[in-house]
């Protein structure tokens, strides 16, 4: 009873509304991750070593120090921060909590190595391009599960909450 008297159920329709849309914003941002990567590379190893060692035929120089470090900074924060986020809501969620630690893992997991994996590229050996690529493609999977498993959650929970109110 306390729960209609207070419009807590409106709250929660508005929460989830506020939540669908973040993740709307959060799958712009997922877009424009691959875009950006396929701007600079593709899917070959020789094109991860071309965009991090540069090309005299080309005339691209190496990725520097200075600029990986820059990026990394920013990065290792940001993307900390949308996976803290989405693993959060992922947890509210009603799937198997073996299910969300598996996600969580390897969301986690694929940010860290997709950083990781240019500087590996860089100042390591060239091989580890095929790391790069691998890394990415994982972060990008992951994150878009992540997106699907809270953004299916959130649609049955509205659709819940549709079905109880009309009740």
């Amino acid at each position: 009873m306390r729960y209609f008297v207070t419009g807590e159920q409106h709250r929660k329709a508005l929460l989830n509304t506020l939540v669908l849309m973040f993740l709307g914003y959060i799958a712009l941002l997922w877009v424009s991750n691959a875009l950006m990567y396929f701007h600079h590379m593709d899917l070959t190893p020789d094109s991860v070593v071309l965009y991090y060692l540069g090309s005299e035929e080309h005339f691209t120089p190496p990725r520097s120090y200075q600029g990986m470090l820059e990026v990394s900074h920013f990065h290792l924060f940001s993307m900390g921060m949308l996976v803290l986020t989405l693993t959060h809501l992922m947890l509210m969620t009603e799937f198997s909590v073996r299910l969300k630690i598996w996600i969580s893992g390897l969301t986690y997991l694929s940010a860290l190595a997709d950083e990781a994996g240019g500087w590996l590229v860089r100042f390591v050996d060239p091989l580890f391009a095929w790391f790069k690529i691998a890394a990415f493609l994982l972060l990008e999977f992951s994150l878009a599960t992540l997106l699907v498993v809270v953004i299916t959650a959130l649609i049955r929970a509205q659709l819940r909450l549709r079905q109880n109110s009309s009740e």
